[in-house]
């Protein structure tokens, strides 16, 4: 009977690429794997180039022929939403479970001890088993920064203005990271707002003026919620300035709290939802 594959995904976040080198020497013959999707971040693939050097040995790239572009058009336009995520199984999943076919495989989540009321990706076929080496090891939050300092990998520098990894216009991303993205990669807010202009005219809806609440019963016209991107970006300097007061706050409350850990709650207060910890882990 032939061993099981043992395999560990690699988002571009702190928490699976920590597991990732943590899980180097245990199992040597890990199979390291990242999905795709063509709209990541430029530091996101810097990160994943470092890794694979700590790592001694490359990352898997899946669903590369098949990126956001594509899928797209599948879904004949529609963007994907918290409501509506085919971005998640046709981008993420339907590629690794491909990849893995029928194999026996065992897969390594990096839901951390601190974090095990989370759930990450779980396989619901039966060639494929989910262990969590973070909770079985009781590493939290400050474990996981130990293992990327004494690696000196250390966080992706993305991490300065944003704390998920995954698409560059992914629909979780709060108010203020979007003006990050608008200022640090404004080519990419600009195919972002493409993206969303398209749909909003093929939907009729002509002008930002012309956009409405009503007009987005039933469907996601827009990436972020009850506003378009040419609208978000209008008042970036109010978002900034609540953001930073925001910001500002937490640093007063816990004076000696990582940056990381403070940009987090921050940002969390934008919005109530949660990110799909296939992506963003």
């Amino acid at each position: 009977m032939d061993k099981p594959r043992h395999i560990c995904g690699i988002s571009g976040g702190k928490d699976s690429s920590a597991l990732a080198i943590f899980m180097r020497d245990e199992i040597p013959d890990m199979e390291y794997f990242f999905c795709d999707t063509g709209a990541e971040l430029p530091e996101t693939y810097e990160y994943l180039a470092r890794l694979e050097v700590v790592l001694g040995k490359p990352i898997e790239r899946l669903n590369a022929d098949r990126g956001f572009d594509h899928w797209f058009e599948v879904y004949r336009g529609w963007l994907p939403s918290p409501q509506k995520r085919w971005c998640t199984p046709a981008m993420k999943i339907k590629p690794l479970e491909a990849w893995i076919g029928d194999t026996e495989a065992i897969s390594y989540v990096a839901i951390r001890a601190d974090e095990s009321n989370r759930k990450g990706y779980v396989s619901t076929k039966p060639n494929i088993k989910t262990i969590f080496p973070f909770i079985d090891h009781d590493i939290d939050h400050t474990g996981v920064m130990r293992i990327l300092d004494d690696a000196g990998v250390g966080l992706p520098s993305y991490y300065e203005w944003r704390t998920r990894s995954g698409c560059y216009f992914c629909f979780y991303q709060r108010k203020a990271e979007w003006v990050g993205l608008s200022e640090r990669h404004p080519e990419l807010f600009a195919r972002a707002v493409a993206i969303e202009q398209k749909v909003l005219q093929a939907a009729g809806v002509n002008g930002d003026a012309d956009f409405t609440e009503h007009a987005m019963q039933g469907r996601q016209y827009t990436w972020s919620g009850n506003e378009t991107l040419v609208q978000l970006v209008s008042r970036k300097d109010q978002i900034l300035k609540d953001h930073e007061q925001r910001l500002q706050r937490e640093r007063d409350t816990r004076p000696n709290r990582p940056l990381t850990e403070a940009l987090s709650e921050v940002l969390d207060q934008d919005d109530d939802d949660a990110g799909c910890n296939v992506c963003h882990l």
